[in-house]
């Protein structure tokens, strides 16, 4: 998960950059063990990490004016994912 502007121009950069950075092409060890063909996703996700942590501030989510929250999936075919969110912080004090 990452937070960006949600539009086609900034998706297709950023397709192209981990393109660039972790090629979908290359021989991976995990390809050679387990036969899936999704090495390159693993990297990927290893390197943009699978949480986001943000503030929230009288009740809102403190995001920039453009930025949306958007999941990132790498892998090579469709998988069912499960969305968790967790909201933790301090308890206003009373008064």
């Amino acid at each position: 998960m990452t937070t960006i502007e949600f539009e086609t121009g900034v998706i297709n950069d950023l397709r192209a950059a981990l393109e660039r950075l972790v090629p979908s092409d290359l021989d991976y060890e995990h390809d050679k063990r387990w036969q899936d063909g999704n090495g390159y996703s693993h990297v990927r996700a290893a390197l943009l990490k699978p949480s986001l942590s943000i503030p929230i501030v009288s009740g809102r989510l403190m995001l920039g004016t453009w930025q949306q929250i958007v999941l990132l999936d790498f892998d090579n075919r469709p998988r069912q994912r499960l969305i968790r969110g967790q909201i933790m912080g301090i308890k206003p004090s009373a008064g």
